[in-house]
């Protein structure tokens, strides 16, 4: 039986696009996000995580206590209702159960049976409500390394739509928007005490690095178009609240440019075009002794 994990961890996730769109924004006409001070690319948590969620949707398909509570089309209330029916109690509007032990039961159900509760966290207070749960796993907003200039393409289409288009046109024309090339980081964190009250087990954690290092493989489109996991590292805590400050530790991950030492001196750097164009680097001999660092990807 797998315990609940005892360490703290925190993790340095690179991944890279390459002629798509990796996180539209629906504000700006769905064009990548971009952060207007610096130009440099974002990609949301929760864009993330929804391809953390669709991994597991695919790989635990049918598998008890990995079910996905946030998925498309999902009603959430009758989820909630399903653990209530499963506790053998009645919901009242809006109200937990009266007795705390009981509230305990219908949460932790609502942990046990799906993974992105356990995981993430969420807030079940709904008309069917189950309490709110502080998730073991987070991630930050991923950033670009370099700025990007998104490109609006003109397509085609050689077909209409209706009938009544044919007698104007022969063909549509359309828009998509792509990042030529942009390498992100990410980094998250993993909290013992809270994976403790949401029941998030070692096994739990080995899976989303499987999940981080191959859910890009699963996620194709037209319009996302070459996404890739490059680097997963991870720095593993001998105790539960920690042996070094996160930010102490994501400082030991370095990107630069590898440069062109064809170029000229003096030259301009063309834009980065590939992973190829980068060097990862981590100051090993820098890690704290308390802390082990992983590479996994």
């Amino acid at each position: 039986m797998s315990h609940t994990v005892q360490n703290r961890y925190e993790f340095v996730y690179l991944f890279d696009v390459e002629n798509g769109n990796p996180n539209g924004d629906p504000d700006a006409g769905n064009m990548p996000r971009i952060d207007p001070e610096t130009s440099h690319g974002l990609i949301t948590d929760v864009c993330l995580k929804r391809k953390i969620r669709n991994f597991v949707e695919i790989a635990k398909t049918g598998e008890e206590g990995f079910n996905i509570y946030v998925q498309e089309r999902a009603i959430l209330n009758q989820r909630h209702a399903m653990a209530y029916k499963a506790c053998g109690l009645k919901s009242e509007a809006k109200k937990l159960p009266k007795k705390e032990e009981d509230t305990h039961r219908v949460t932790a159900w609502m942990c046990g049976n799906f993974f992105d509760i356990r995981a993430f966290g969420a807030v079940m207070t709904t008309e069917v409500n189950c309490g709110q749960v502080r998730g073991p796993v987070q991630v930050n907003f991923a950033r670009s390394i370099d700025p990007i200039v998104p490109l609006e393409v003109t397509i085609t289409r050689m077909a209409v739509t209706k009938e009544s288009d044919f007698e104007k046109k022969d063909r549509e024309m359309g828009r998509k928007h792509i990042v030529p090339y942009a390498l992100y980081r990410a980094e998250g964190f993993v909290s013992a005490p809270l994976a403790a009250k949401t029941g998030f087990t070692d096994a739990d954690l080995e899976f989303l690095w499987q999940a981080l290092m191959v859910m890009f493989d699963h996620d194709r489109s037209a319009a996302r178009g070459k996404m890739s996991a490059r680097n997963l590292f991870v720095f593993k805590h001998e105790s539960a609240l920690g042996n070094a400050p996160a930010q102490r530790l994501f400082d030991l991950v370095k990107v630069e440019r590898s440069g062109n030492p064809t170029a000229p001196q003096g030259s301009k750097q063309p834009p980065a075009r590939s992973f190829a164009d980068y060097k990862v680097s981590v100051d090993k001999a820098a890690v704290p002794a308390a802390v082990e660092l992983q590479v996994k990807l």
